[in-house]
This record gives C-alpha cells, sequence and structure tokens, in this order.
C-alpha cells in the first residue's frame, strides 16, 4: 500500500490578477510623496497584500498595467499598500503611459520578468546633455524603479529638473527586471539633436574667447541721467585745485608735508600728537610757526601747536 501525503506535488502558482480604480499620486490623502513621482512603484490597498500572501508569488513583486481600453501596458513594482480599498496610487509618468484619466480602471496582474542585461534611451530634450555624467544620474535614479518596459517614457529628476527618456530597447526581453543586476547602458542622440548645430556653437564660443576687442568698447553710450557725472562747485566761489600743493612743489623727503584735510598723515610718529588751531588755509602773508612743546622733563609724548595770527 502506498500513502499520498499532502505535501507530495509542489504549491501550484497563482497569479495576482485584480482589477482596481487609478489615482495620481498627488490625490493620495497626507502629505506629498514626490518618493513616488521620482520612481517607477505604485501604492496599493492593504487587501492586495492579504491575498498576494495566500498566493506563492515570486518575490521581488512585480506587476503589469493594462489600460484595456487602450490596449497600453506598462511593468511596475509595489512601494507601500496604504491605499484606500479599491483604489491603486500611479506616478505621473505611469498614467501618462498608459493613456489613464483620474478614476480610470486599470488591470494589475502579477507576474515575472527576465533580469536585464541591456538598455537603450533616448532623451527627449537636448537639456538632457547638460549634464556632466548621464550615466551616473541615470543610475542613481533607476534605484527607484524595479523595471523597465520597451516603448515606455520615464521621467527622472535631476537638480528640481525633471527629464523624460523614451526606453528605446531592452534585453532579453521587451520587459525585464532591473533589481540587483549588472546592465549595460546606452543612449541614443535626443529628439531634435543636430551635431552641427552644436558644432557651430563650439566653435562660436572658441571665437568669442579669442576676441581681442575690448568688450567694453562694444557697450553702447548711455543716455539720460547719469551718475557721478557732473563736477562739484565750491561754496566761496573759488576753483577747485585739481592737485595739491605737495604734489605740484617737490619737498624733500625728510620735511613734513603741510597738513591736507580728508588726507592722513603717513609720517605719523607714535607719541606725538598734533592740533590745527586755524581750519582755514593760510596765505602766502601767514607764516606758520611751530615750536615744540615738552609737558615733562622725563620720558613722555611732544604736543605742536601751531600759532595763529588771530
Amino acid at each position: 500500500m502506498f500513502q499520498l501525503g499532502f505535501n507530495m506535488f509542489h504549491e501550484i502558482a497563482r497569479n495576482f490578477n485584480m482589477t482596481y480604480r487609478c489615482y495620481s499620486v498627488s490625490m493620495l490623502p497626507g502629505n506629498e510623496r514626490q518618493d513616488v513621482e521620482r520612481g517607477g512603484k505604485i501604492i496599493m490597498p492593504p487587501s492586495a497584500l492579504e491575498l498576494l500572501t495566500r498566493l506563492n508569488i515570486e518575490y521581488p513583486m512585480i506587476f503589469k498595467l493594462t489600460n484595456k481600453k487602450t490596449k497600453r501596458i506598462t511593468h511596475c513594482g509595489v512601494l507601500e499598500f496604504v491605499a484606500d480599498e479599491g483604489k491603486v496610487y500611479l506616478p505621473h509618468w505611469m498614467m501618462a503611459n498608459l493613456v489613464l484619466e483620474e478614476g480610470t480602471l486599470v488591470q494589475i496582474e502579477s507576474v515575472s520578468l527576465p533580469v536585464a542585461t541591456f538598455s537603450k534611451f533616448q532623451p527627449l530634450s537636448e537639456d538632457f546633455l547638460d549634464i556632466s555624467n548621464q550615466k551616473a544620474v541615470l543610475e542613481n535614479c533607476l534605484r527607484n524603479f524595479s523595471c523597465l518596459t520597451t516603448g515606455d517614457v520615464i521621467a527622472i529628476k535631476y537638480n528640481s529638473k525633471v527629464y523624460e527618456l523614451c526606453v528605446l530597447e531592452t534585453k532579453p526581453g521587451n520587459a525585464v527586471i532591473i533589481i540587483e543586476c549588472d546592465m549595460n547602458v546606452e543612449f541614443a542622440p535626443p529628439v531634435g539633436y543636430k551635431e552641427e548645430d552644436h558644432i557651430t556653437k563650439g566653435e562660436g564660443s572658441s571665437d568669442m574667447g579669442r576676441m581681442d576687442e575690448d568688450p567694453a568698447s562694444m557697450m553702447p553710450e548711455p543716455s539720460g541721467f547719469v551718475a557721478f557725472r557732473g563736477e562739484g562747485n565750491r561754496l566761496d566761489g573759488k576753483k577747485k585745485k585739481l592737485t595739491s600743493e605737495s604734489e605740484s612743489e617737490p619737498q624733500a623727503s625728510n620735511s613734513r608735508q603741510p597738513y591736507v584735510r580728508g588726507i592722513p598723515d603717513y609720517d605719523y610718529v607714535i607719541g606725538t600728537l598734533r592740533f590745527i588751531r586755524n581750519s582755514r588755509p593760510p596765505s602766502a602773508k601767514e607764516e606758520v610757526q611751530t615750536e615744540p612743546f615738552q609737558a615733562f622733563k622725563g620720558e613722555g609724548f611732544t604736543l605742536r601747536t601751531a600759532k595763529s595770527k588771530n
């Protein structure tokens, strides 16, 4: 007699296949979830997690999303199970690929995908060329993705700017899983890219760097009011001297220059004080006489005073 045990056969794998109403992440209650917008994962209800635990589902969980009206499909992973019952929340770029509107029904089915070995992307804007290391940026952004589907237009964010990339090719299949894999990445020229235009721009920038002409001479002449362009006038009516007497008449290097208001005394000796009794400049007939006055016989400092005719 043969006895058949209950564990004689392996458990038959059953697929997860449900239909939910889809909404964009911006409709998710609570705080804004930018982490969902920057990746390729969705948020599902808690009942989906309960059903998945009872099924023999392969990990990591990968799902195929289908819009039955437009026959558009894509693949994604799951981030959390916190959505309201009967609802799923998708990134905006994923809803655009599936041509879904808010509240539209979407079919979600669990699938198993091969591991990626190659992928090719095409930027939809030439601004992507401004990034110094495109592969490093793409590698960092793809950490928020679980899989890639040929024909999808994914969105990545870098330096507060969103770049859209079209998935032109994936190997070994049209949909591949990119979790813990070694994948070769290639880039196609951006949409509207012309190499001749970029060469012309590069030559133009190099010519500008070799210009010998002063850029200031190319500026237009100012028109209208220009600040600080006029000339000042003295209150006593006399003409302003452009040069001081010390500059017009050379003096000996050992003689002290006459005091000029507003100009510091560069020949100042520590320990001496100089007082100017007469604020107006002396005339030709007036002579400034200085005589030393010693305050103390011991060590101290010298006060120099200028006598006035008045």
